[in-house]
């Protein structure tokens, strides 16, 4: 099954996620399908970038999004 969900990037205590579409099988971390955007929730204000037009051509092709995925979505 496909989902998109976040992937933690930067260091410690600095996180950094990208928003990416991957198999439900893999790790965290590892590889994924296509990048569709970025959340980082350190800086202020917090910055979110999503690519709408691949996120919804995702969800019309089946992929289920995480729930932290689906509530930054909704902004």
């Amino acid at each position: 099954m496909t989902v998109i969900r976040l992937t933690r990037m930067g260091r410690n205590k600095k996180p950094f996620y990208r928003i990416v579409v991957t198999d439900s099988r893999k790790r965290r971390d590892s590889g994924w399908i296509e990048s569709i955007g970025y959340y980082n929730p350190v800086v202020e204000p917090k910055v979110l970038k999503l690519d709408e037009e691949r996120y919804n051509y995702w969800l019309s092709v089946g992929a289920k999004p995480s729930e932290k995925v689906k509530k930054l979505a909704a902004k």
